[in-house]
């Protein structure tokens, strides 16, 4: 019996090695593919700091990059993931949320209350084509400007691959996890194309948050688990939740 991981690639892969080393084995089949959008800075721009809520964006501009005068500029991250492609793509100062895209909201307001940030100077966004929430607006009312770029761009995967479409069909798949609305809104188009969205959504579904569990329980999934926080621990503390009590205190 296998995890079905849905996250994008490459992350799928740390995920997927993640599991295994709790015992699982596991079936990935990435429901959205990155695809790049062409960067270039506004050399007459002037930033205060750079803000980012996903490490796609990240790994669109890292080409870019080099001997880039953003790189002096402090990053707002969320989550250490994010953080961490931060680093990778030579940014020097970094400074990472926990949680979500509110939480990196309410550092940043909170770095201008303390006076480490001047609103003076406008945020970069550095964003995905499809937002789940306006960052740049809420920051706006606040009293931020924020000049958004688009960095990346999200496709949906048309089918699930072969063999995962087989795993479900011979029942050997225990649970999935949902990183995202639009890769559950995928996965649930791949499923139904695929002739196992009966199979499929009869599984535990486990879900980064409750709008992603939102869709799942709104297409009819019985079995629908929250993670406690937007983070992958939390997933998993929720993947074992959904499968006890065969799991016992294995996780």
């Amino acid at each position: 019996m296998a995890v079905l991981v849905t996250r994008p690639h490459p992350d799928d892969e740390t995920t997927a090695e993640a599991l295994r080393a709790r015992g699982f084995d596991v079936l990935r089949a990435p429901m959205l593919r990155f695809e790049p959008v062409p960067f270039q800075d506004d050399a007459d721009a002037t930033y205060g700091a750079v803000i980012v809520t996903s490490a796609n964006a990240l790994r669109a501009v890292a080409p870019y990059l080099a001997d880039s005068r953003l790189l002096k500029l402090p990053v707002f991250a969320v989550g250490e993931n994010t953080a961490a492609a931060a680093r990778d793509a030579c940014f020097g100062e970094v400074i990472a949320s926990k949680g979500d895209a509110g939480a990196l909201r309410d550092l940043v307001l909170a770095s201008a209350k303390s006076k480490q940030l001047k609103k003076t100077n406008p945020l970069l966004y550095l964003a995905g084509a499809d937002l789940a929430r306006d960052l740049g607006n809420e920051l706006g009312e606040n009293g931020f400007a924020v000049v958004t770029r688009t960095t990346y761009r999200m496709v949906p995967a048309p089918s699930l691959p072969r063999d995962v479409c087989d795993a479900f069909v011979a029942h050997e798949v225990e649970a999935v996890l949902h990183y995202s609305r639009r890769s559950a809104r995928a996965f649930l188009e791949a499923a139904r194309s695929g002739g196992v969205e009966i199979s499929a959504l009869a599984l535990p579904q486990c879900c980064i948050s409750a709008a992603v569990a939102a869709v799942l329980r709104d297409a009819g999934a019985p079995q629908v688990t929250v993670a406690a926080s937007p983070d992958e621990n939390a997933l998993f503390e929720a993947l074992g939740r959904a499968l006890q009590p065969r799991l016992g205190s294995n996780l």
